[in-house]
């Protein structure tokens, strides 16, 4: 699980604790999540200290070129940004890992992330919801030239595959189905936000149910495909229509 951009808990102390929840969720792998541009503002230490605070057991750097962009507060100041990248997977103890937000990291990029010291990359392609369009909604005028920016999450798994790296797959993932398919693309796992938060809103046992569904759904496009676990799926020849 990831928690949203902790940038809130450095400005505004008093509600770091809303982040906190290894009360309830004491075995889940944790991350902490700043923003790629909050790495010119904040000192490493400040950004490092966040792990601490929510006991998480990595860290995401998220990489929103895009929203940013587009957003009219946004931040358009990245000059320094890949250096500040490399010196907090350099200073951490725990792995830092990097992610999109829905427009995709290509694979010539992921390379230069993983040169900086990045642990895992989170493609997180286009497919799903789109930040650049939210901005949109919000009222940005600039968003809806670029309505369909980025780079879908398969094409991103692709280029990904000789990295020799954790690939996580996310943007557009909705099924167990589209997770196994994303495995035999190249990735590590898979990861979706929006179905469990829709099930959540209902209750924690229609989460549950979902994850249930979506564990019967892996299982079943195994066995469909014929591989009696996952390292046969990530062997699994695949068909790509142009």
């Amino acid at each position: 699980m990831g928690v949203g951009s902790m940038r809130a808990a450095i400005e505004r102390p008093e509600v770091a604790s809303t982040y906190q929840v290894r009360d309830v969720a004491p075995d889940i792998f944790l991350m902490g999540n700043i923003g790629a541009a909050q790495l010119l503002k904040y000192s490493t230490e400040q950004v490092l200290s966040l792990i601490d605070l929510i006991e998480a057991d990595a860290l995401a750097v998220h990489i929103n070129p895009g929203q940013e962009i587009v957003q009219p507060e946004g931040d358009r100041e990245w000059k320094g940004i890949y250096e500040k990248i490399r010196q907090l997977c350099k200073q951490s103890k725990k792995p830092i890992i990097a992610k999109e937000v829905g427009c995709g990291i290509p694979g010539h990029v992921a390379l230069k992330l993983k040169e900086a010291g990045i642990a895992a990359v989170d493609v997180a392609g286009a497919g799903g919801t789109s930040w650049i369009k939210v901005e949109g909604y919000r009222g940005s005028k600039l968003a809806k030239s670029f309505w369909e920016w980025g780079k879908p999450t398969a094409e991103c798994l692709i280029e990904a595959q000789r990295l020799n790296l954790p690939i996580l797959a996310s943007g557009g993932i909705r099924t167990g189905e589209e997770i196994v398919k994303a495995i035999a693309l190249g990735a590590t796992m898979g990861g979706f936000a929006r179905p469990m938060l829709r099930a959540a809103v209902t209750s924690w046992e229609t989460a549950y149910d979902l994850l249930e569904k979506v564990k019967q759904e892996i299982k079943a496009t195994m066995f469909l495909i014929g591989c009696k676990n996952l390292e046969e799926v990530k062997k699994a020849k695949y068909n790509i229509k142009e």
